[in-house]
C-alpha cells in the first residue's frame, strides 16, 4: 500500500495511489442489479483517493477558509456550528455541489465512478473490498437504525473492511459522491480507457458505497445509487481523488 500525505496547506487527509492497469468493473448479468450489467475490462491510469471518508474536522477547516455555508441540520440539532466531539466523523448532509467545492479547495476532485470501483475491490472482481465473505460488523457500518451517538463510525475505524489497496470505508458508513452523472444503461457503450461517465446534461449523479442504514445487497462493490444535486442525507459524504500528475511533487 502506497500512502502520500496530502499538502500540509490544505488537507491533511493521505491518499492511497491506486495503479495503472485494468480491473474487473460491473456485474455478470444476473447477478446484482441491471444497472450494474454487464461486467467488462477498464483500464484506468494511475490516481491517488483519499484513504479516509471527509471529516467533520476537515469540512470545517474548507468552511472557515472559504466561508462556504455548512450543511443545515446534521444531527437533527441545527447547523453544523461546532465540531466539537465529532471532528472525525464523516461529514454528512453534503450535496454534490459541496463535495465538488471541497475537493476543488482542497486542490483535488471527486473520483469518476469507474476509479471508486477500482479503489475499492482491486483486480479481483470481488463482491466487497475485503472479499467475498459476508458483510459483518467487524467490517462495515450498515443496516442499522438512526442514532445520533452510536450510528456514524469513526472515519477508518474499521480496518478490517479495508479494500485491498488499504482505502477504509468503502462499504457502508456513508454513501459517497463520485463525479459521474448516472445513467443505468452507460456500462454497455462506456469507454474501456479511463471512463470518465455520461457525456449529458441529467438530473441525477452517481452515488456509490451504501451507508449506516444501507442493506448488505446496497454495499457491495458494485452497487450504483443516485441522487440529485442538491440530495442532503444524513448517510451521504464523500471522498476526494487526484490525478497523479496533479500530486504535489516533494521539496528537494
Amino acid at each position: 500500500m502506497d500512502v502520500l500525505s496530502a499538502s500540509k496547506e490544505v488537507d491533511l487527509v493521505p491518499m492511497v495511489t491506486i495503479p495503472a492497469g485494468e480491473f474487473l468493473m460491473g456485474s455478470p448479468e444476473g447477478t446484482g442489479r441491471a444497472d450494474e450489467w454487464p461486467q467488462r475490462a477498464v483500464y484506468l491510469d494511475a490516481f491517488l483517493i483519499d484513504q479516509v471518508e471527509v471529516t467533520n474536522e476537515r469540512y470545517m477547516a474548507f468552511v472557515k477558509s472559504t466561508g462556504h455555508r455548512p450543511p443545515p441540520n446534521p444531527y437533527g440539532t441545527g447547523s453544523l456550528t461546532s465540531t466539537n466531539g465529532i471532528e472525525q466523523l464523516p461529514i454528512v448532509q453534503t450535496t454534490w455541489y459541496d463535495a465538488k467545492a471541497y475537493c476543488a479547495w482542497a486542490k483535488k476532485r471527486l473520483p469518476t465512478e469507474a476509479e471508486w470501483e477500482k479503489a475499492a475491490r482491486g483486480t479481483d472482481g470481488r463482491l466487497y473490498p475485503w472479499g467475498n465473505e459476508p458483510s459483518t460488523e467487524k467490517r462495515a457500518n450498515f443496516d442499522r437504525e438512526w442514532d445520533e451517538e452510536h450510528t456514524l463510525h469513526v472515519a477508518g475505524s474499521l480496518p478490517d473492511g479495508d479494500s485491498p489497496y488499504g482505502v477504509h470505508d468503502m462499504a457502508g458508513n456513508v454513501r459517497e459522491w463520485v463525479s459521474d452523472w448516472y445513467e443505468p444503461e452507460y456500462y454497455k457503450d462506456a469507454p474501456y480507457r479511463n471512463p470518465p461517465g455520461p457525456d449529458k446534461n441529467g438530473v441525477v449523479r452517481s452515488i456509490r458505497g451504501g451507508s449506516w442504514r444501507s442493506p448488505a445487497s446496497d454495499i457491495t462493490t458494485t452497487a450504483r445509487g443516485r441522487g440529485g444535486f442538491a440530495l442532503q442525507t444524513h448517510g451521504t459524504g464523500f471522498r476526494c481523488a487526484r490525478s497523479l500528475e496533479q500530486a504535489p511533487q516533494p521539496a528537494h
